[in-house]
């Protein structure tokens, strides 16, 4: 709407002072001579708008007029307390964070708006990882809407086997775990979290979600966890492993202390959450890697090698 973009045209130069018509075209999204005609229309409004010639030139806001900053609306505050560096790469979410960060930088003195925009300066985050994947955050606005306004949620979703399943939940609350985002939510089977890049399809339902009185979402979460540790657990293998591999396999925190080495490589113990889990870990070590138990992993491994062998014989 016009009068959307005439308050953003004003919230950015009350903000940043001076930007050129190339700028305010680009932040607002809108040709040239549409922010011609908006710096126009504000001017008309009695708003004291006016265009600088020169290389130096742009449109500027007189430095003494100031008006008052309307109130976030819902989306914006939802965004500014949600929208944190782990999850700016989804555009809905950066856009309405960028919108409230706007209104809130206009409202600020002078001298504290100039050491806001200091600090945005010196922070970048790149959300995407080393081979050019990242989290896909497409269902979280419409999972942290469930979240926000206590509404049953209908989801697709792919499980860690592939599985595609379809699910309905009473979201309880969202979770940031390093670079990726969990729903926390309660089911017919308990609780569940879901991780929100393998929501396939999320569906916002009119009824009502159920939430247990005095819900504690960091203690929940904390008891998810300790009881994922344990189940993580659950198959041990005893590895000799070349010292680079040994090196990796403690990054991935799935090995138990202490090990110990003959000088070359290095015995440890390490835990899985199942058989087959262990069988694709070691097979892509390869030759870094020696299973010396449990013996019925061995007798796996030897059997799948020689047939993959003959495979490529």
């Amino acid at each position: 709407m016009k009068a959307d973009r005439l308050l953003s045209a004003l919230l950015l130069l009350q903000a940043h002072g001076r930007l050129t018509g190339r700028d305010m075209a680009k932040r607002l999204e809108v040709s040239m001579r549409t922010v011609h005609r908006d710096m126009e229309a504000l001017s008309a409004a009695g708003v004291p708008v006016y265009a600088l010639r020169g290389s130096s030139g742009g449109w500027r806001l007189d430095e003494d007029w100031r008006t008052e900053v309307p109130g976030l609306d819902e989306s914006e505050l939802r965004a500014l307390l949600m929208a944190q560096p782990r999850v700016l790469g989804d555009a809905r979410l950066a856009a309405a964070a960028e919108s409230a960060l706007g209104k809130l930088m206009a409202a600020l003195p002078a001298a504290m708006r100039e050491r806001a925009a200091s600090i945005r300066q010196r922070l970048y985050v790149d959300t995407r990882g080393w081979r050019g994947t990242g989290e896909n955050l497409a269902r979280l606005p419409v999972v942290q809407e469930a979240v926000a306004r206590d509404r049953k949620l209908a989801i697709r979703y792919w499980k860690a086997d592939r599985e595609l399943v379809e699910r309905t939940v009473d979201p309880l609350g969202l979770v940031a775990k390093g670079m990726s985002w969990y729903l926390f939510a309660r089911t017919p089977h308990g609780m569940r979290t879901y991780r929100v890049s393998r929501i396939a399809e999320a569906k916002l339902l009119d009824d009502a979600s159920e939430r247990p009185p005095n819900f504690d979402l960091a203690a929940a979460w904390k008891a998810s966890t300790e009881q994922f540790q344990e189940q993580r657990a659950g198959y041990a293998v005893t590895l000799r492993l070349e010292p680079r591999a040994a090196e990796w396999v403690r990054t991935w925190q799935i090995a138990s202390e202490p090990d110990s080495s003959d000088g070359e490589w290095v015995t440890m113990r390490v835990h899985f959450q199942h058989e087959n889990e262990a069988c694709f870990v070691v097979k892509g070590l390869g030759l870094r890697a020696e299973v010396l138990a449990p013996a019925k992993l061995r007798k796996r491994l030897a059997e799948e090698m020689a047939e993959l062998a003959a495979r490529y014989a």
